[in-house]
Formats: structure tokens, sequence, C-alpha cells
């Protein structure tokens, strides 16, 4: 059986852990409606449209 010949150090278990514990950046597209930047698969905030229908009309704020 092997048996390893010394401890593993904090920061080399830290470190192989870290690779796997990285934050992606979430995927953002396009408006079809307005051209918005919106997140996917999400309602859009600024005209209320998802998937060429309109879900909600948002209010306008003034």
């Amino acid at each position: 059986m092997a048996v390893p010949r010394s401890k593993t150090s904090h920061a080399r278990t830290k470190r192989r852990k870290t690779i796997n514990m990285r934050l992606e950046a979430p995927n953002v597209v396009e408006c079809g409606n307005c051209g918005n930047s919106v997140l996917y698969h999400r309602v859009c905030p600024k005209c209320g449209f998802y998937r060429g229908r309109q879900i909600f009309s948002p209010e306008i704020k003034g």
C-alpha cells in the first residue's frame, strides 16, 4: 500500500483545491427586443420580454 513520505502542507492542499473552486463569469446575452444585456434564460428587466413574448410591462421611472 502506498504511504506518503511526509505530510502534505496546508498551502499545497489549498492550492490543489482552489483549482476546482474558481468562479465562472455569468452568461450574458443581448436582449432580442431592446438590445440590453441580460442574464441567460431571464426576463429582460428593461423591456419585460422573454423569448419574443412580453411577460410584464416595466414601470416608467420619472
